[in-house]
Protein backbone atom coordinates (compact mmCIF):
# COMPACT_ATOMS: atom_id res chain seq x y z
CA UNK A 1 0.00 0.00 0.00
CA UNK A 2 0.94 3.15 -0.79
CA UNK A 3 -0.52 6.09 1.38
CA UNK A 4 -0.88 9.31 -0.14
CA UNK A 5 -2.73 11.13 2.81
CA UNK A 6 0.51 9.64 4.82
CA UNK A 7 3.23 10.68 2.45
CA UNK A 8 2.04 14.00 0.40
CA UNK A 9 0.10 15.38 2.95
CA UNK A 10 2.33 14.74 6.25
CA UNK A 11 0.03 12.84 8.50
CA UNK A 12 3.41 10.41 9.21
CA UNK A 13 6.48 11.44 9.96
CA UNK A 14 9.49 8.72 9.80
CA UNK A 15 9.40 9.35 13.49
CA UNK A 16 5.92 8.05 14.30
CA UNK A 17 7.25 4.48 13.25
CA UNK A 18 10.79 4.64 14.95
CA UNK A 19 8.71 5.34 17.87
CA UNK A 20 7.41 2.09 17.96
CA UNK A 21 11.06 0.23 17.45
CA UNK A 22 9.06 -0.48 13.95
CA UNK A 23 7.95 -3.20 15.77
CA UNK A 24 4.86 -5.06 13.81
CA UNK A 25 3.49 -5.88 17.74
CA UNK A 26 3.91 -2.74 18.66
CA UNK A 27 3.02 -0.32 15.66
CA UNK A 28 -0.97 0.92 15.19
CA UNK A 29 -2.61 -0.05 12.27
CA UNK A 30 -1.43 2.94 10.08
CA UNK A 31 1.77 2.48 10.34
CA UNK A 32 1.87 -1.53 10.06
CA UNK A 33 3.82 -1.20 6.55
CA UNK A 34 6.70 0.59 7.93
CA UNK A 35 7.40 -2.00 9.99
CA UNK A 36 11.12 -3.50 10.29
CA UNK A 37 10.50 -6.79 10.77
CA UNK A 38 7.72 -7.77 8.14
CA UNK A 39 5.74 -10.04 10.10
CA UNK A 40 3.35 -11.73 7.45
CA UNK A 41 0.11 -10.37 6.91
CA UNK A 42 -2.57 -12.71 5.98
CA UNK A 43 -5.52 -12.64 3.53
CA UNK A 44 -7.60 -15.63 4.05
CA UNK A 45 -10.34 -15.82 1.80
CA UNK A 46 -12.73 -17.85 4.03
CA UNK A 47 -15.46 -18.71 1.22
CA UNK A 48 -15.55 -18.92 -2.46
CA UNK A 49 -19.20 -18.34 -2.35
CA UNK A 50 -20.13 -14.86 -3.52
CA UNK A 51 -24.17 -12.68 -3.60
CA UNK A 52 -22.80 -10.63 -6.78
CA UNK A 53 -21.09 -11.17 -10.07
CA UNK A 54 -18.41 -8.58 -10.33
CA UNK A 55 -16.48 -8.64 -13.34
CA UNK A 56 -13.18 -8.21 -12.02
CA UNK A 57 -13.47 -11.21 -9.64
CA UNK A 58 -9.83 -12.44 -8.74
CA UNK A 59 -11.56 -15.79 -7.22
CA UNK A 60 -13.94 -16.63 -9.82
CA UNK A 61 -16.86 -16.13 -7.52
CA UNK A 62 -20.70 -17.89 -7.67
CA UNK A 63 -23.75 -18.12 -5.77
CA UNK A 64 -23.52 -21.65 -5.18
CA UNK A 65 -22.60 -23.83 -2.45
CA UNK A 66 -19.14 -24.86 -2.64
CA UNK A 67 -17.65 -28.44 -0.63
CA UNK A 68 -14.02 -27.41 -0.09
CA UNK A 69 -13.83 -24.93 2.87
CA UNK A 70 -11.81 -24.93 5.61
CA UNK A 71 -14.62 -26.41 8.91
CA UNK A 72 -14.93 -24.03 12.04
CA UNK A 73 -12.41 -26.28 13.95
CA UNK A 74 -9.80 -25.64 10.62
CA UNK A 75 -10.35 -22.42 10.72
CA UNK A 76 -9.47 -21.88 14.38
CA UNK A 77 -5.93 -24.17 13.63
CA UNK A 78 -4.85 -21.61 11.57
CA UNK A 79 -5.65 -18.74 13.61
CA UNK A 80 -3.70 -20.10 16.54
CA UNK A 81 -0.97 -20.76 13.78
CA UNK A 82 -0.99 -17.15 12.88
CA UNK A 83 -0.98 -16.20 16.44
CA UNK A 84 2.33 -18.20 17.13
CA UNK A 85 3.81 -17.06 13.78
CA UNK A 86 3.34 -13.60 15.00
CA UNK A 87 0.61 -12.33 11.83
CA UNK A 88 0.10 -8.63 13.05
CA UNK A 89 -3.38 -8.97 10.99
CA UNK A 90 -5.66 -11.13 9.25
CA UNK A 91 -7.82 -9.83 6.42
CA UNK A 92 -11.10 -11.93 6.27
CA UNK A 93 -12.16 -12.12 2.56
CA UNK A 94 -13.85 -14.05 -0.01
CA UNK A 95 -16.03 -14.42 -2.31
CA UNK A 96 -18.54 -12.50 -0.04
CA UNK A 97 -16.62 -13.55 3.77
CA UNK A 98 -20.43 -13.45 5.31
CA UNK A 99 -21.91 -15.86 3.25
CA UNK A 100 -19.95 -17.48 5.66
CA UNK A 101 -22.44 -17.90 8.37
CA UNK A 102 -19.15 -18.32 11.38
CA UNK A 103 -17.29 -15.63 9.84
CA UNK A 104 -17.94 -13.55 13.33
CA UNK A 105 -17.22 -16.35 15.41
CA UNK A 106 -13.68 -16.69 13.31
CA UNK A 107 -12.83 -12.92 13.25
CA UNK A 108 -13.87 -12.90 16.88
CA UNK A 109 -11.58 -16.01 17.52
CA UNK A 110 -8.65 -14.08 15.87
CA UNK A 111 -9.49 -10.79 18.01
CA UNK A 112 -8.85 -12.91 20.94
CA UNK A 113 -5.55 -13.95 20.04
CA UNK A 114 -4.63 -10.72 19.93
CA UNK A 115 -4.39 -10.35 16.14
CA UNK A 116 -6.20 -7.31 14.14
CA UNK A 117 -9.06 -8.82 12.18
CA UNK A 118 -10.24 -6.80 9.21
CA UNK A 119 -13.21 -7.72 6.52
CA UNK A 120 -13.17 -7.24 3.00
CA UNK A 121 -16.99 -6.95 1.74
CA UNK A 122 -19.45 -5.65 -1.04
CA UNK A 123 -20.72 -4.38 2.14
CA UNK A 124 -24.59 -5.76 0.92
CA UNK A 125 -24.99 -7.88 3.43
CA UNK A 126 -24.64 -6.37 6.58
CA UNK A 127 -27.78 -5.31 7.98
CA UNK A 128 -28.13 -3.94 11.32
CA UNK A 129 -28.03 -7.06 13.16
CA UNK A 130 -24.70 -7.91 11.62
CA UNK A 131 -23.00 -4.47 11.95
CA UNK A 132 -23.89 -5.12 16.17
CA UNK A 133 -21.64 -8.94 15.77
CA UNK A 134 -18.93 -7.22 14.38
CA UNK A 135 -19.06 -4.38 16.67
CA UNK A 136 -19.26 -6.91 19.66
CA UNK A 137 -16.27 -8.67 18.17
CA UNK A 138 -13.75 -5.92 18.09
CA UNK A 139 -12.73 -5.42 14.35
CA UNK A 140 -9.88 -3.04 13.59
CA UNK A 141 -11.72 -2.27 10.03
CA UNK A 142 -14.66 -2.94 7.49
CA UNK A 143 -14.02 -2.49 4.13
CA UNK A 144 -16.71 -1.72 1.52
CA UNK A 145 -16.06 -2.50 -1.86
CA UNK A 146 -17.21 0.33 -4.59
CA UNK A 147 -16.29 0.13 -7.82
CA UNK A 148 -17.92 3.38 -8.73
CA UNK A 149 -21.04 5.40 -8.27
CA UNK A 150 -24.58 3.78 -8.64
CA UNK A 151 -25.18 3.25 -11.99
CA UNK A 152 -21.58 2.29 -12.38
CA UNK A 153 -20.60 0.66 -9.54
CA UNK A 154 -24.10 -2.36 -10.31
CA UNK A 155 -22.99 -3.11 -14.14
CA UNK A 156 -19.65 -4.01 -12.55
CA UNK A 157 -20.81 -6.21 -9.45
CA UNK A 158 -23.78 -7.48 -11.98
CA UNK A 159 -26.53 -6.87 -9.66
CA UNK A 160 -28.58 -3.72 -9.36
CA UNK A 161 -29.33 -2.27 -6.41
CA UNK A 162 -25.74 -3.87 -4.95
CA UNK A 163 -24.77 0.12 -5.00
CA UNK A 164 -27.64 1.16 -2.30
CA UNK A 165 -27.30 -1.87 -0.18
CA UNK A 166 -24.02 -1.36 0.20
CA UNK A 167 -23.93 2.33 1.42
CA UNK A 168 -27.06 1.17 3.86
CA UNK A 169 -24.26 -1.32 4.99
CA UNK A 170 -21.72 1.37 5.60
CA UNK A 171 -24.46 3.30 7.20
CA UNK A 172 -25.11 0.02 9.34
CA UNK A 173 -21.64 0.06 10.77
CA UNK A 174 -21.34 3.52 11.10
CA UNK A 175 -24.03 3.30 13.51
CA UNK A 176 -22.21 1.31 15.45
CA UNK A 177 -19.29 3.29 15.67
CA UNK A 178 -17.42 0.67 13.00
CA UNK A 179 -14.52 2.46 11.92
CA UNK A 180 -15.35 1.63 8.16
CA UNK A 181 -14.03 2.57 4.34
CA UNK A 182 -13.89 2.26 0.77
CA UNK A 183 -12.02 -0.18 -1.65
CA UNK A 184 -12.33 0.92 -5.16
CA UNK A 185 -10.40 -1.14 -8.16
CA UNK A 186 -9.37 1.41 -10.99
CA UNK A 187 -10.27 0.49 -14.62
CA UNK A 188 -11.22 2.76 -17.79
CA UNK A 189 -14.70 2.29 -17.33
CA UNK A 190 -15.03 3.63 -13.73
CA UNK A 191 -12.08 6.25 -13.59
CA UNK A 192 -14.37 9.32 -14.37
CA UNK A 193 -16.40 8.39 -10.94
CA UNK A 194 -13.24 9.02 -8.93
CA UNK A 195 -14.23 13.04 -8.25
CA UNK A 196 -17.76 11.74 -7.68
CA UNK A 197 -16.06 9.07 -5.17
CA UNK A 198 -14.20 11.92 -3.38
CA UNK A 199 -17.37 13.62 -3.21
CA UNK A 200 -18.74 11.02 -1.62
CA UNK A 201 -16.92 10.50 1.44
CA UNK A 202 -16.76 13.97 1.91
CA UNK A 203 -20.20 14.06 2.22
CA UNK A 204 -20.62 10.78 3.98
CA UNK A 205 -17.54 11.57 6.88
CA UNK A 206 -15.90 8.18 5.30
CA UNK A 207 -12.45 8.62 7.02
CA UNK A 208 -10.51 6.08 4.51
CA UNK A 209 -10.41 5.04 0.99
CA UNK A 210 -8.09 2.52 -0.74
CA UNK A 211 -7.92 3.28 -4.75
CA UNK A 212 -6.53 -0.64 -6.12
CA UNK A 213 -4.75 -0.76 -9.23
CA UNK A 214 -5.96 -3.49 -11.77
CA UNK A 215 -4.09 -6.75 -11.06
CA UNK A 216 -4.76 -9.59 -14.47
CA UNK A 217 -6.26 -12.81 -12.23
CA UNK A 218 -8.96 -14.76 -12.29
CA UNK A 219 -11.83 -12.68 -13.84
CA UNK A 220 -9.80 -9.63 -14.13
CA UNK A 221 -7.23 -11.81 -16.46
CA UNK A 222 -10.22 -10.77 -18.94
CA UNK A 223 -9.82 -6.91 -18.18
CA UNK A 224 -6.36 -6.27 -19.01
CA UNK A 225 -7.35 -4.16 -22.37
CA UNK A 226 -9.38 -2.25 -19.94
CA UNK A 227 -6.53 -1.10 -18.22
CA UNK A 228 -5.12 2.61 -17.96
CA UNK A 229 -2.65 3.00 -20.00
CA UNK A 230 0.32 4.40 -18.46
CA UNK A 231 -0.27 8.18 -19.11
CA UNK A 232 -3.69 7.35 -17.80
CA UNK A 233 -2.07 5.80 -14.85
CA UNK A 234 -0.04 8.59 -13.92
CA UNK A 235 -3.00 11.62 -14.48
CA UNK A 236 -5.11 9.16 -12.59
CA UNK A 237 -2.66 9.33 -9.48
CA UNK A 238 -1.97 13.04 -10.06
CA UNK A 239 -5.90 13.67 -9.93
CA UNK A 240 -5.80 11.01 -6.39
CA UNK A 241 -3.24 13.18 -5.01
CA UNK A 242 -4.70 16.99 -5.59
CA UNK A 243 -8.33 15.22 -4.17
CA UNK A 244 -6.77 14.05 -1.30
CA UNK A 245 -5.04 17.67 -0.42
CA UNK A 246 -8.10 19.42 -1.23
CA UNK A 247 -9.98 17.42 1.36
CA UNK A 248 -6.90 17.76 3.90
CA UNK A 249 -7.01 21.80 2.91
CA UNK A 250 -10.36 21.39 4.46
CA UNK A 251 -10.01 19.85 7.17
CA UNK A 252 -10.66 16.39 6.02
CA UNK A 253 -8.14 14.11 7.35
CA UNK A 254 -9.25 10.91 5.04
CA UNK A 255 -6.84 8.32 4.59
CA UNK A 256 -6.16 7.86 0.98
CA UNK A 257 -4.31 4.70 0.03
CA UNK A 258 -3.24 3.42 -3.43
CA UNK A 259 -2.66 -0.43 -3.67
CA UNK A 260 -0.88 -3.13 -6.08
CA UNK A 261 1.35 -0.73 -7.71
CA UNK A 262 4.52 0.31 -6.18
CA UNK A 263 5.81 2.70 -8.39
CA UNK A 264 2.97 5.18 -6.98
CA UNK A 265 5.54 5.80 -4.27
CA UNK A 266 8.64 7.00 -6.28
CA UNK A 267 5.83 8.87 -8.24
CA UNK A 268 4.90 10.60 -5.39
CA UNK A 269 8.79 11.47 -3.99
CA UNK A 270 9.02 12.83 -7.47
CA UNK A 271 6.24 15.26 -7.30
CA UNK A 272 7.08 16.64 -4.08
CA UNK A 273 10.69 16.67 -4.58
CA UNK A 274 9.68 19.71 -6.96
CA UNK A 275 7.38 21.28 -4.18
CA UNK A 276 8.52 20.24 -1.46
CA UNK A 277 12.13 19.36 -0.80
CA UNK A 278 12.06 18.99 2.96
CA UNK A 279 9.36 16.70 2.75
CA UNK A 280 10.50 14.49 -0.37
CA UNK A 281 13.26 13.44 1.69
CA UNK A 282 11.31 12.24 4.74
CA UNK A 283 9.22 10.10 1.93
CA UNK A 284 11.70 8.88 0.87
CA UNK A 285 12.85 7.75 4.27
CA UNK A 286 9.24 6.31 4.58
CA UNK A 287 9.25 4.22 1.43
CA UNK A 288 12.61 2.84 2.24
CA UNK A 289 11.01 1.19 5.53
CA UNK A 290 8.20 0.43 3.20
CA UNK A 291 9.96 -1.55 0.87
CA UNK A 292 7.26 -1.98 -1.68
CA UNK A 293 5.92 -5.21 -2.77
CA UNK A 294 6.02 -7.75 0.09
CA UNK A 295 4.07 -10.59 -1.58
CA UNK A 296 5.38 -14.32 -0.38
CA UNK A 297 7.33 -12.05 2.49
CA UNK A 298 5.11 -10.01 4.56
CA UNK A 299 2.31 -10.87 2.54
CA UNK A 300 0.34 -13.97 2.06
CA UNK A 301 -2.56 -15.39 1.66
CA UNK A 302 -4.92 -18.91 2.38
CA UNK A 303 -7.37 -19.61 -0.31
CA UNK A 304 -11.31 -21.25 1.22
CA UNK A 305 -9.63 -24.37 0.98
CA UNK A 306 -6.73 -24.44 2.57
CA UNK A 307 -4.22 -23.67 -0.07
CA UNK A 308 -1.38 -21.06 0.79
CA UNK A 309 -0.64 -18.39 -2.02
CA UNK A 310 1.87 -15.67 -2.35
CA UNK A 311 -0.85 -13.06 -1.85
CA UNK A 312 -4.75 -13.24 -3.18
CA UNK A 313 -3.94 -13.00 -7.12
CA UNK A 314 -1.72 -16.24 -7.40
CA UNK A 315 -4.72 -19.13 -7.34
CA UNK A 316 -2.52 -21.08 -9.96
CA UNK A 317 0.15 -21.39 -7.62
CA UNK A 318 -0.19 -23.03 -4.23
CA UNK A 319 3.13 -23.68 -1.61
CA UNK A 320 0.95 -26.39 -0.04
CA UNK A 321 -1.92 -26.71 1.76
CA UNK A 322 -2.94 -26.43 5.67
CA UNK A 323 -4.55 -29.10 6.12
CA UNK A 324 -1.23 -30.99 5.60
CA UNK A 325 1.40 -28.57 6.75
CA UNK A 326 0.90 -25.73 9.05
CA UNK A 327 0.79 -21.89 7.12
CA UNK A 328 4.09 -21.35 9.24
CA UNK A 329 5.99 -24.25 8.38
CA UNK A 330 4.95 -23.49 4.86
CA UNK A 331 5.94 -20.02 4.68
CA UNK A 332 9.55 -20.29 5.76
CA UNK A 333 9.95 -23.75 3.42
CA UNK A 334 12.28 -21.92 0.27
CA UNK A 335 12.32 -25.46 -1.49
CA UNK A 336 9.34 -24.05 -3.58
CA UNK A 337 11.32 -22.42 -6.38
CA UNK A 338 8.46 -19.56 -6.74
CA UNK A 339 8.87 -19.21 -2.80
CA UNK A 340 12.53 -18.48 -2.42
CA UNK A 341 12.37 -16.47 -5.59
CA UNK A 342 9.99 -14.36 -4.25
CA UNK A 343 11.97 -13.45 -1.16
CA UNK A 344 14.88 -13.09 -2.51
CA UNK A 345 13.66 -11.68 -6.02
CA UNK A 346 16.41 -9.08 -7.12
CA UNK A 347 19.01 -11.60 -8.88
CA UNK A 348 15.80 -13.33 -11.11
CA UNK A 349 14.56 -9.98 -11.69
CA UNK A 350 18.30 -8.61 -13.03
CA UNK A 351 18.41 -11.97 -15.13
CA UNK A 352 15.00 -11.44 -16.76
CA UNK A 353 13.94 -7.79 -16.78
CA UNK A 354 15.22 -5.15 -18.46
CA UNK A 355 13.55 -1.72 -17.09
CA UNK A 356 12.94 -2.94 -13.63
CA UNK A 357 16.78 -4.39 -13.62
CA UNK A 358 18.06 -1.19 -14.16
CA UNK A 359 15.56 0.88 -11.72
CA UNK A 360 17.01 2.95 -9.03
CA UNK A 361 13.91 2.94 -7.34
CA UNK A 362 13.96 -1.27 -6.86
CA UNK A 363 14.44 -1.15 -3.31
CA UNK A 364 11.32 0.69 -2.63
CA UNK A 365 8.87 -1.14 -5.24
CA UNK A 366 10.50 -4.72 -5.38
CA UNK A 367 10.20 -5.26 -8.35
CA UNK A 368 6.77 -4.05 -8.02
CA UNK A 369 3.60 -6.93 -9.03
CA UNK A 370 5.23 -10.55 -10.08
CA UNK A 371 1.96 -11.70 -11.16
CA UNK A 372 0.98 -9.04 -13.70
CA UNK A 373 4.42 -9.92 -15.38
CA UNK A 374 3.78 -13.30 -15.42
CA UNK A 375 -0.10 -12.66 -16.92
CA UNK A 376 1.01 -10.49 -19.71
CA UNK A 377 4.90 -11.57 -20.28
CA UNK A 378 4.40 -15.64 -19.48
CA UNK A 379 7.83 -14.99 -17.40
CA UNK A 380 7.25 -14.24 -13.45
CA UNK A 381 10.75 -12.18 -13.37
CA UNK A 382 9.94 -9.75 -16.16
CA UNK A 383 9.03 -5.86 -16.07
CA UNK A 384 5.91 -5.49 -14.40
CA UNK A 385 3.71 -3.87 -17.67
CA UNK A 386 2.04 -1.56 -15.09
CA UNK A 387 4.88 1.16 -13.97
CA UNK A 388 4.22 4.03 -15.84
CA UNK A 389 7.66 5.89 -14.43
CA UNK A 390 9.53 6.71 -17.20
CA UNK A 391 13.11 5.81 -18.18
CA UNK A 392 14.28 8.92 -17.20
CA UNK A 393 12.11 8.49 -13.60
CA UNK A 394 13.87 5.41 -12.89
CA UNK A 395 17.62 6.11 -14.15
CA UNK A 396 17.39 3.63 -17.28
CA UNK A 397 19.42 5.78 -19.10
CA UNK A 398 22.31 5.60 -16.41
CA UNK A 399 22.78 2.30 -17.83
CA UNK A 400 23.12 2.51 -21.43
Amino acid sequence: MIGISKLYCRTVEPSDALRYGRDSKKLPSHLLQFSKDKKTVVVWNVTQRCNLKCVHCYAHSKDIDYKNELTLEQGKALIDDLADFGCPAILFSGGEPLMRKDLPELAGYATSKGIRAVISTNGTMITPEIARKLKDIGLSYVGISIDGMRETNDKFRGIEGSFDRAMQGLHNCQKEGIKVGLRFTINRHNVHDIPAIFDLIERENIPRICFYHLVYSGRGSDMINEDLSLEESRQTVDLLIDKTRDLHSKGKMVEVLTVDNHCDGPYIYLRLLKEDPERAAEVLELLNMNRGNSSGIGFGCVSWDGSVHPDQFWRHHSFGNIKDRKFSEIWRDTTDELMAGLKDRKPLIKENADRCAKCKWFDVCNGNFRVRAESVYSNIWADDPACYLSNEEIGYDDFQ
